[in-house]
């Protein structure tokens, strides 16, 4: 899981995401708000923990930003607002999920892990401009509906969902064909015909190390 933490005190900051690693996420941590959307547009997240108040551009502020832009990334925010009226406000932004200061680390990865396990029972996944139904099998790219092959959709289901790590060919043959006959160079065709209906760049290779989606 890929969680980017939004949050300018430093302290808080790197014991969070120091213990976030050590409990198997993968953070990324910004003090400037103003690093927000650049970072976006280049790193997809499964969640995002966001401080409200935050220096140049309030967590607000950002928030709003992000479900104008169609966004639907989960959002949890962090903070030390605890009033009725901050909470709603926040809900009625989008937010997901609401924690006050002081809190414990411990229940924060809870949240973090409950969000995540929403977002995969939804099944459907938003990255960057290509968005995945992976109960239903479909496919948008830039909002248009894009129709694969059996096999493709097997292929891009799994790259999607290891999206954090390297495949291997072996890898993909067994899920997608089983004990069919078949080798690496018909991964490679599907994948080739995956890449001409995805965006540029959103399955890259490695040799020796495999595919992975970076969206």
């Amino acid at each position: 899981m890929k969680v980017l933490l939004v949050e300018d005190d430093r302290l808080l900051g790197e014991s969070l995401r120091d213990y976030l690693n050590l409990e198997g996420l993968t953070v990324d941590w910004i003090e400037d708000s103003r690093e927000f959307f650049d970072l976006l547009e280049v790193s997809t997240y499964d969640v995002i923990v966001l401080d409200l108040m935050m220096p140049h551009i309030s967590g607000e502020e950002l928030l709003r930003e992000l479900r104008k832009r169609g966004n639907k990334t989960p959002v949890l925010v962090l903070t030390a607002k605890g009033r009725l009226e901050d909470k709603e406000r926040c809900f009625s932004l989008g937010a997901d999920d609401y924690l006050t200061k002081p809190f414990e680390p411990k229940e924060l990865l809870l949240r973090i892990k409950a969000l995540h396990r929403r977002l995969v029972r939804e099944g459907r996944l938003k990255l960057g401009s290509v968005e995945v139904d992976l109960e239903a099998c479909r496919l948008w790219v830039e909002g248009k509906e894009t129709r694969l092959s059996k096999k493709e959709w097997l292929l891009l289901k799994y790259l999607v969902e290891h999206r954090d790590r390297f495949v291997s060919a072996g890898e993909l043959l067994n899920y997608a064909w089983g004990d069919e006959p078949v080798g690496d160079d018909v991964v490679r065709a599907h994948i080739k015909n995956l890449r001409k209906v995805l965006p540029e760049g959103f399955i890259i290779s490695h040799k020796g190390w495999g595919y992975k989606v970076e969206a």
